[in-house]
């Protein structure tokens, strides 16, 4: 998503630490740079005494320039490069036990909080990514749209990514049967999540609880009507494990099977 739309506020929302960057402020030191440069970070999280590492790759500055051709060229070939990685491991005659996995499992793509209808640059971005990506569009900042507006703007959304056979995550393909089905169609409804990122504590109810803080109240980033939507694929849930089986069964071996036929078409005199 572009500046300024709390993405490394989200994630460190969601994972209760500072997992990300520092968001862009005025007066601090440590500014995120306007610029499409990818930047990870991998963190320890710990979730009912389970130890996972999490890497969070960051697209600062995404769709800011006044010239936003092939804009998602660094991103789709950074995904790709991970791909790659894996592959040349995978190949290997002798490889590794396991093989370290650098692949991209999930792309949470921040929609800018309009209530109208999806800009051209994400539609074409979306419709990109979804063919190589697990995509989880969220509207960023859902605070700032009535709870009539967001319900308005999320039909419309929906509305899109059908116009388009943009198909993001949980994808209807992969159901494999009746029961996760009805989970996933329970899912679908809520897509794009309404999202409220908050890096404050404050007191609520004698609980300490993230949220920001409004002349009329404490909007908690999960629980409050205003506030954002539980997303379903966090550490701890049934569909973490769900985006990384896509991302090997699905994209990755599209790109496997793509690059292994490449190798081995006969050169053209």
């Amino acid at each position: 998503g572009q500046s300024g739309l709390g993405k490394s506020t989200m994630v460190n929302t969601l994972f209760k630490s500072k997992v990300s960057r520092k968001a862009s402020q005025p007066g601090q030191q440590e500014r995120i740079p306007r610029t499409v440069q990818l930047h990870s970070v991998t963190h320890v999280i710990e979730e009912k005494g389970v130890k996972m590492k999490l890497t969070v790759t960051d697209t600062p500055g995404f769709g800011d320039q006044i010239n936003n051709d092939n804009c998602w060229d660094p991103i789709i070939k950074y995904i790709n490069e991970q791909y790659e990685r894996y592959l040349r491991e995978e190949i290997l005659i002798t490889r590794k036990r396991k093989i370290p996995d650098t692949r991209v499992h999930g792309c949470v793509y921040f929609v800018p909080p309009t209530g109208h209808w999806l800009r051209p640059l994400d539609l074409e971005f979306m419709r990109r990514l979804a063919e190589i990506v697990n995509v989880v569009p969220v509207i960023a900042k859902a605070d700032t749209l009535t709870l009539e507006e967001r319900a308005e703007f999320k039909r419309r959304i929906q509305e899109d990514l059908r116009t388009h056979a943009i198909s993001v995550y949980p994808q209807h393909d992969f159901d494999q049967d009746p029961e996760e089905r009805e989970l996933n169609d329970r899912i679908r409804e809520k897509i794009p999540f309404a999202v409220v990122g908050a890096d404050q504590e404050h007191q609520v109810n004698g609980k300490r609880v993230l949220g920001r803080k409004t002349k009329w109240g404490i909007i908690e980033g999960e629980r409050s009507p205003r506030g954002g939507e539980p997303m379903p694929f966090l550490p701890g849930s049934s569909h973490l494990q769900d985006l990384k089986d896509i991302t090997h069964n699905v994209h990755y071996e599209s790109y496997r099977v793509r690059r292994l036929n490449e190798s081995n078409r006969p050169a053209l005199g």
